[in-house]
């Protein structure tokens, strides 16, 4: 799980970078990062987020998984439904950074 900034600078300070690569790590794979923008907008089902990323259910369930594991994602039930969504915005604005970077595209993380 991926502590605060204050709690990993009261522990060790080096300890920082490798949570700093957990989470690049985490957030390598592109399906994540397209999981990442789809929930950008608000909360989904696997289901929602199947209609809007082409893959597997299996495949998306394992990357869900590895998220919400990290910290990346929270998630809630409502009946037989699970909805994910970002549990910390911060991951959003580092992602759009990043994806803004390689792609030089201002109209990238737009919704469709």
């Amino acid at each position: 799980m991926i502590r605060t900034r204050s709690a990993v600078a009261e522990s060790n300070p080096l300890e920082m970078f490798d949570r700093a690569a957990e989470l690049f790590r985490v957030m390598a794979a592109p399906m994540r990062l397209r999981v990442i923008n789809a929930l950008c907008d608000g909360e989904k089902n696997v289901s929602e987020l199947l209609e809007r990323i082409e893959t597997t259910q299996p495949n998306m369930s394992q990357h869900l998984s590895m998220l919400y594991t990290a910290g990346v994602l929270s998630k809630r039930r409502e009946g037989a439904q699970i909805y994910y969504s970002i549990a910390d915005k911060k991951i959003v604005n580092l992602c759009k950074a990043i994806c803004l970077h390689v792609a030089d595209d201002s109209d990238f993380w737009t919704s469709p």
